[in-house]
């Protein structure tokens, strides 16, 4: 099986239809008016036999289940009680959230170690606290440069 020669190694001028046959890049569409209608799609055959099937397929694993297959029974369960997500609880402590940034993180270390928070919902705390230390340095490294600009105008 030989490989046709790319355009622009025999020299050929874009949208000029190559040596061979076949559809190729710039190509009129062989097929203009579309799918002929009453061709049915071969994916949404299929989707339905299997629709079709679903119910007999489900009473062979739920008895193989009841049988004692746990391969089965872990893909019936799977399907039926999705896995559980965890959800953080909501806290109460005492919180400053105009205080200083250290301040804040203290006083939820604080928490944590009274046992008033988690430990990881003590994290998730911190961590938003930082993401917004980020944002405020963000807004005042902006001033400052607004204000040089200003000076040297």
């Amino acid at each position: 099986m030989s490989a046709q020669p790319k355009p622009w190694e025999t020299g050929q001028q874009e949208g000029e239809q190559p040596q061979g046959r076949g559809w190729y890049p710039g190509m009129p569409s062989p097929n203009p008016a579309g799918r002929p209608k009453g061709i049915t799609d071969r994916k949404a055959k299929l989707a339905q036999r299997m629709l079709a099937d679903a119910d007999g397929i489900v009473e062979v694993l739920v008895a193989q289940a009841l049988d004692g297959d746990t391969s089965a029974a872990s893909l019936v369960l799977s399907r039926v009680l999705p896995a559980l997500r965890n959800q953080t609880e909501k806290v109460q402590f005492p919180f400053d959230p105009t205080a200083p940034i250290p301040q804040q993180v203290e006083a939820v270390l604080a928490a944590v170690a009274a046992g008033a928070v988690a430990p990881d919902v003590g994290q998730v705390i911190i961590s938003s606290i930082k993401s917004l230390a980020e944002v405020r340095g963000f807004e005042e490294l902006e001033a400052r440069i607004i204000t040089l600009e200003a000076k040297s105008a």
